[in-house]
C-alpha cells in the first residue's frame, strides 16, 4: 500500500495486493455452513475452526438405576430398562429389593392382585381354586370320591366340599371335618353355609355345616321333630341310612385366622 510520500504508479495493483494480505490473515474466518459456530482451533492468533452446534460443558451420560445406555462423547442414548423390561400388555414391573425390578406377567381372567412374600416379586395373582382332601371324623372314605376346593382372599375362605359313597365307605358316630385353615375363636356355634344330603334315587335333605372350633366344623341336618326347627348331626341313620351311590355337598364360607 502506498504511502503518503509515495509516488502511485499502479493504484489498481497496490489495493490487490491490501486486500489478498487481509484475506489471508482472516481466511479461517471465510466459508461454514448454516447452523455451524465458530471455534478456536489454537492458541495462534485468528486460528478459527468451523464446528458442528453440538457443544456444551456436559462431558459424559452416566445410566443410573432402570436406565441403561449412556456415553462420553458423540449423540448419546439412554433407555428406560423398566420399560423395556414389559414384554405384553398387563404386565407390571414391581421391585424385587434394593435397586432391582423384575417382570410379573399379566394375570389370568378373572385373578386379582394380591401381596406374597414366599414369590421373587412379593406378588401373585390369585383368584383361582386350590383343590384340596377334606379330612373327616367318623366318615370312612373306602371306594368312594372325597374332594375339595378352597378359595382364600386374605381370611376369606369359600370352600366346596363334595363326597360320593362307595360299597366300601362307612359312617361311624356323628361326622365332623376339619377346616383347610385354621378358623377365627368365636364365643359360640356359627352357621357357615348350607350342605345338600341326597338319598340316591329318593330324596334330598337340607342342613348346615356348624362351626364349633377354630379347626372343626359340624355337619348337621335339619330337624323338623320339634315345634321350632331344629338340628341333628349327621351319622350312620341320619338324615338316613348312607348306601352306596348316596353323596353330600357342602358349601360355606369362614375367617381363617
Amino acid at each position: 500500500m502506498p504511502t503518503a510520500t509515495d509516488l502511485v504508479t499502479d493504484l489498481p495493483a497496490d489495493f490487490e495486493v491490501f486486500g489478498q494480505a487481509v484475506a489471508t490473515s482472516m481466511a479461517d474466518l471465510l466459508g461454514g455452513t448454516s447452523g455451524q459456530i465458530l471455534a478456536k482451533n489454537s492458541n495462534t492468533d485468528m486460528d478459527f475452526v468451523w464446528i458442528a452446534n453440538d457443544q456444551g460443558d456436559i462431558t459424559g451420560v452416566t445410566a443410573g438405576t432402570g436406565i441403561s445406555g449412556g456415553g462420553t462423547s458423540g449423540t448419546v442414548t439412554v433407555t428406560n430398562s423398566m420399560a423395556t423390561t414389559i414384554d405384553a400388555k398387563g404386565d407390571l414391573v414391581p421391585g424385587t429389593g434394593a435397586d432391582t425390578f423384575a417382570r410379573l406377567a399379566v394375570g389370568a381372567n378373572n385373578t386379582f392382585l394380591r401381596a406374597n412374600s414366599a414369590t421373587a416379586t412379593g406378588l401373585e395373582y390369585a383368584g383361582t381354586y386350590t383343590t384340596f382332601t377334606p379330612t373327616y371324623q367318623n366318615l370312612t372314605t373306602g371306594n368312594g370320591t372325597n374332594t375339595g376346593r378352597y378359595l382364600r382372599i386374605g381370611n376369606f375362605v369359600h370352600v366346596t366340599q363334595k363326597f360320593v359313597f362307595g360299597s366300601t365307605s362307612s359312617v361311624g358316630g356323628n361326622v365332623s371335618c376339619d377346616f383347610p385353615f385354621t378358623a377365627v375363636s368365636t364365643s359360640g356355634n356359627l352357621n357357615m353355609g348350607a350342605i345338600t344330603y341326597l338319598d340316591a334315587g329318593v330324596k334330598g335333605y337340607s342342613g348346615f355345616a356348624n362351626l364349633n372350633s377354630t379347626t372343626v366344623f359340624a355337619l348337621l341336618v335339619n330337624d323338623a321333630s320339634t315345634l321350632y326347627l331344629g338340628n341333628a348331626s349327621m351319622n350312620a341313620t341320619t338324615p338316613h341310612v348312607w348306601g352306596s351311590g348316596d353323596e353330600f355337598y357342602v358349601n360355606y364360607v369362614f375367617e381363617a385366622a
